[in-house]
């Protein structure tokens, strides 16, 4: 059985693609890491820690952890603390290209693999209105970046290079592929 270690109901939907019978198992894993650890290795990183935890639950099962950040000048953007935060993200993002890394680790009958898969995605330069109007969607407070590339956020986003499920949160199309490699 396939096993997802995450609560994201984007990731729940999007794994849903690759096997319709997952159970939904989200990590209590630690999410800190050390600052001596890149930007662009933490979600990757952050997803073998789910995984492991997950796998000691499970251990007869394929275990999927996933984590993804919206890194821009080597900053993670969490999800927004407040509207204020999510402003500071938004004008942050506004007229500049990020990356969107999400890490996937598979732990299955004691085997393991782990990846990264990158996407960089391009902003519009956005208003103070433009940033307003989109805050009072409140869509931005339970993304990473402050941002939903699949609802109302799609609308402040010029251009994007790579893996369009990767910035949703799931690298659907190399991690079915990885998952037939284990």
């Amino acid at each position: 059985m396939l096993v997802l270690a995450s609560a994201s109901p984007r990731r729940q939907e999007l794994i849903s693609i690759i096997e319709e019978k997952v159970i939904i198992c989200p990590s209590g894993a630690d999410e800190s890491y050390s600052e001596d650890i890149s930007a662009e290795a933490v979600p990757e990183m952050l997803a073998v820690r789910k995984a492991l935890d997950i796998s000691k639950k499970y251990p007869d099962d394929t275990i999927v952890g996933c984590d993804t950040s919206v890194i821009i000048d080597g900053e993670i953007l969490g999800k927004p603390k407040d509207a204020s935060d999510a402003e500071r993200m938004l004008k942050l993002l506004s007229g500049k290209t990020h990356k969107v890394i999400t890490g996937c680790a598979i732990f299955k009958g004691g085997k393991s693999i782990s990846f990264s898969e990158t996407t960089e995605v391009t902003f519009y330069p956005l208003t103070d209105n433009d940033i307003k109007d989109y805050l009072a969607t409140n869509e931005p407070f339970d993304k990473a970046g402050a941002y939903g590339i699949q609802g109302k956020g799609s609308l402040l986003i010029k251009k994007i290079d790579g893996d369009y499920f990767n910035v949703v949160g799931l690298p659907v199309g190399k991690l079915n592929k990885v998952l037939k490699m284990i």
